[in-house]
């Protein structure tokens, strides 16, 4: 077993359990604490769901059950319920240390250099110039 991975220790799994569904139809669910421990693997580290080390469980398994109980509170009410240990149950702050973005979020190329420099070649007018003329045939004083 790999050591950079998370794994629930004993005292969190004890916290947590208390709040989590017992509602289960059908098939049996896998183990919680294995579940739960990749689903923070993913949140914590920001990889992709499909990269969830194997460790965890199927990585379907991993998502599918964030999802649904996304969907059904569950999330919601296991923070609500551990921070209301805290020290205010009215108010509640989460700090992020780093923000996930899209790869193109920081800007694209800003166009291709080649192109602005093949038509200034061109004797194409630039924008300065063009608010020069604009100004000259609506201003001739200035």
């Amino acid at each position: 077993m790999r050591r950079n991975l998370f794994w629930l220790n004993d005292e969190q799994w004890a916290r947590i359990e208390p709040y989590l569904p017992t509602d289960v139809r059908g098939k049996e669910r896998v183990d919680d604490r294995r579940v739960i421990s990749g689903i923070l693997h993913v949140i914590k580290s920001g990889c992709r769901w499909c990269d969830c080390p194997p460790e965890y469980g199927p990585p379907t398994t991993i998502y599918n059950r964030f999802v649904r109980w996304a969907e059904r509170g569950v999330w919601e009410r296991l923070f609500r319920e551990l921070a209301a240990h805290g020290r205010s149950g009215d108010t509640q702050m989460i700090d992020s240390t780093h923000v996930k973005a899209h790869r193109s979020a920081s800007g694209g190329k800003r166009g291709n250099r080649t192109k602005r420099l093949d038509a200034r070649a061109a004797g194409a007018t630039r924008k300065s110039t063009q608010s020069q003329m604009l100004r000259d045939v609506f201003f001739p004083s200035f």
